[in-house]
């Protein structure tokens, strides 16, 4: 008689520490992230990509950055499923935000906007690891604000508007950053010098949603 009770206190507890992912993911990764880049020398937060400490001989610890963030997402994305039976949408985004993640670790992306220094600020042809790195990109930098829309959604239609209001706003603002960067890296003379700073304001604020959705269940669960 007391098998089922206790399996599901183990299932919710389980869950509890799936969700928990989430919640750590965001502050872990910028803040890692924030500690490398005012670390390196010629590195400027405001004009080069996060990815960019990827290279160099302290790049392992970017790339350490990418596999743990994309592990946590990816094991959230799982707790979020469990969470939100019946949803399916949003924990694939999130789950495509994790294997973007450990994809962009895995490929180093190529020099941007004259870093590491002595290299030009767009390099004249593109290595198949920089490409593969911008493509595994995708799914972090559409798929989050994808995501906060369609939970955002969602959640209006069941009468939560303040909560809907904050994920499509952190949507907005997000995809605004993201954009705005990835014209500055492509060498756009308006965005190039705030281009690192444009695309830490996405980031903080995509995965600052991430968080705060991550505690929203964890509550609920």
């Amino acid at each position: 008689m007391s098998v089922q009770p206790v399996r599901s206190r183990h299932s919710q507890a389980t869950t509890r520490v799936l969700l928990d992912c989430g919640v750590l993911m965001g502050p872990l990764f910028v803040g890692t992230a924030l500690v490398a880049g005012a670390t390196r020398a010629a590195y400027s937060p405001r004009r080069h990509p996060v990815s960019a400490l990827a290279q160099g001989e302290s790049g392992w610890v970017q790339t350490a950055n990418f596999f743990v963030a994309g592990t946590l997402t990816c094991l959230f994305a799982v707790g979020a499923r469990r969470a939100l039976p019946g949803m399916t949408t949003l924990p694939l985004l999130l789950g495509g935000t994790g294997f973007g993640l450990l994809g962009a670790g895995a490929f180093v992306t190529d020099p941007v906007s004259g870093y590491p220094p002595d290299v030009p600020d767009r390099m004249a042809q593109r290595t198949r690891t920089g490409v593969a790195h911008e493509l595994f990109s995708v799914p972090v930098l559409l798929g989050l604000p994808v995501a906060a829309v369609t939970h955002g959604m969602q959640r209006a239609r069941r009468g939560q508007r303040r909560w809907a209001a904050y994920c499509i706003a952190s949507a907005a603002v997000s995809l605004i950053g993201f954009l705005g960067s990835g014209a500055g890296f492509g060498g756009a003379k308006r965005y190039v010098n705030w281009a690192g700073l444009l695309q830490r304001v996405g980031i903080v604020t995509a995965f600052g949603w991430m968080s705060v959705l991550a505690l929203r269940l964890r509550r609920a669960a």
